[in-house]
């Protein structure tokens, strides 16, 4: 158990080496230099940059550093679960793989440390280390898509006032984020993706579905489909817009009442437990003292 130990110990001590090692490595070459002299501006550069900025501009750049030495690849599933959870930047992913790589190394030397059966700690906490970033980018993912279900309703009234008004539906969607940056800022996020994929190019009822494929969310993919009937039927698309906000309306209202429903089933097992035992024994606790009391005097 021992030599898991001194592993354990000795992979830990070449991480850190290399990545103290990794900056002067990786340093541009002298010719790579010159090129960068030759293309830097010579204006003065009058933003400010925190202290807070440039710590995480140099762990994602340890990270990047990092995860090309390791040679982690990423798919098209994994960019897919990223953007679900509101993550577009690069250094989200950079970090990903760098813990999915030192979480489960983390866990293998806590493990070590216990001298029972350290093999089996090491395996178990070394797969919960690994485990770890899926985990939590999984539940950054279904946070956002309960936020942005739940911010759905609103934008879709106020997407019906604004058509109604005379507003165009690419305009009204831009009003309808503008006007929800502040209480619902994921929503907004998305519409604002739709307006600039909109502003390249792409059509309207793609750049729908390209966030019906990105949040993941029904009502999304409904709401996409009840566009595309519109546009091929010739449908009043405020008729359609209203038809659909009741249709949502209406669900939202059955998921509360399921909700509510669900309560006293999930209320059962708290009140068996926890809470019967005290009145029984606020209740019947002096009543049994007083028994014991008396029987002890009998004797």
């Amino acid at each position: 158990m021992d030599l898991i130990f001194y592993i354990a110990l000795s992979l830990t001590f070449f991480c850190v080496i290399a990545l103290l090692v990794a900056p002067i490595l990786l340093r541009p070459s002298r010719g790579a230099r010159h090129i960068l002299e030759i293309v830097q501006s010579n204006r003065p550069d009058e933003r400010k940059i925190g202290t807070k900025e440039r710590a995480q501009e140099k762990v994602l750049l340890v990270a990047r550093a990092f995860r090309a030495r390791v040679g982690m690849a990423e798919d098209e599933k994994l960019k897919q679960r990223f953007l679900s959870a509101g993550l577009r930047s690069g250094g989200g992913m950079d970090l990903y793989f760098t813990a999915r790589f030192l979480c489960p190394l983390a866990g293998i030397v806590c493990g070590s440390f216990n001298h029972g059966n350290t093999l089996m700690w090491c395996l178990c906490l070394g797969v919960i280390g690994y485990m770890i970033p899926d985990f939590w980018l999984g539940h950054l993912g279904k946070g956002r898509q309960k936020r942005i279900q739940k911010s759905i309703p609103d934008a879709i009234d106020l997407m019906v006032i604004c058509v109604d008004a005379g507003l165009g539906l690419d305009q009204a969607l831009l009003r309808v984020g503008q006007e929800l940056a502040i209480s619902h800022p994921e929503l907004n996020e998305e519409f604002m993706q739709i307006n600039l994929e909109q502003r390249a190019g792409k059509p309207r009822l793609e750049a729908w579905q390209s966030m019906a494929d990105r949040t993941k969310i029904p009502e999304f993919a409904e709401l996409v489909n009840m566009l595309i009937q519109t546009d091929r039927f010739g449908t009043p698309i405020i008729r359609a817009l209203s038809r659909f906000a009741e249709e949502i309306r209406t669900r939202r209202r059955q998921r509360a009442e399921e909700a509510a429903a669900k309560t006293k089933i999930k209320i059962l097992f708290p009140l068996v437990l926890f809470i019967f035992p005290c009145i029984f024994i606020v209740l019947l606790g002096p009543a049994i003292l007083n028994l014991a009391k008396n029987l002890s005097a009998l004797k």
